[in-house]
């Protein structure tokens, strides 16, 4: 009798467990209907300039990866991905907007392509990481890369695709949502590796995050080293 106690006990246990964790398949579903309700933003070009979004650790060492290659005129430091209007630092650091540290890249798409600075996304970051990049943890470090249309998205799921397939890569935890609104981040966040060499961050962090990109992707750097 208390065998059969015992395992009844544990069959209920194993149900309310199995119902409080729903499988991975089932979360990517739900994930994939509600971006099917999401209609992505495009941006329009301006003087020839396109535009993109990429969320993928401290908005630091982002925006400088970006701003080291060629084609790429200006990376701006921000937040998106989340569900609250006019985000902060301090507020998108507790976790509660649901945004994200994340960079807008304007570029040159006659000098680099929008498939090739998903190369440099992908390229300068552990792309198996859930929820940061190596120290900085939390959902507001976590990757999300934005589509703005069907093409894009297409990008997306082809390079995805062919990483995993890649021996060791392993799954590839970042995001892929349709683009919505990027915030801008306060003054102080914009050009900080570069305005801060002092900084011991930007010193132990992001330089060596910089450094390894560049060790990467020598063919898609500006000219003259600059970033």
């Amino acid at each position: 009798m208390k065998k059969h106690t015992i395992i009844v006990t544990a069959l209920i246990l194993f149900g309310i467990q199995a119902a409080c964790q729903p499988s991975h398949k089932k979360n990517k579903e739900a994930e994939a209907i509600a971006q099917k309700e999401i209609t992505p933003i495009q941006v329009p070009s301006e003087n020839g300039l396109d535009r993109a979004y990429f969320a993928s650790g401290c908005f630091w060492c982002v925006e400088a990866v970006f701003e080291s290659v060629q084609g790429v005129q200006e990376s701006i430091s921000g937040y998106s991905g989340g569900h609250t209007k006019n985000p902060t630092y301090e507020s998108s650091n507790t976790g509660r907007t649901g945004h994200a540290e994340a960079v807008e890249i304007i570029y040159n798409p006659k000098e680099v392509s929008f498939s090739q600075l998903v190369d440099v996304y992908f390229g300068s970051q552990n792309i198996t990481q859930v929820n940061g990049q190596g120290g900085d943890l939390g959902s507001q470090y976590r990757s999300i890369i934005f589509y703005q249309n069907d093409a894009q998205k297409k990008s997306i799921d082809a390079k995805i695709k062919t990483l995993e397939k890649e021996v060791g890569k392993g799954k590839v935890a970042a995001q892929v949502l349709p683009f919505e609104k990027f915030w801008v981040a306060e003054a102080y966040h914009q050009n900080y590796e570069r305005l801060h060499p002092e900084n011991p961050y930007i010193q132990n962090v992001s330089v060596p995050r910089l450094n390894r990109f560049k060790a990467k992707f020598p063919e898609l750097l500006k000219k003259d080293g600059a970033h």
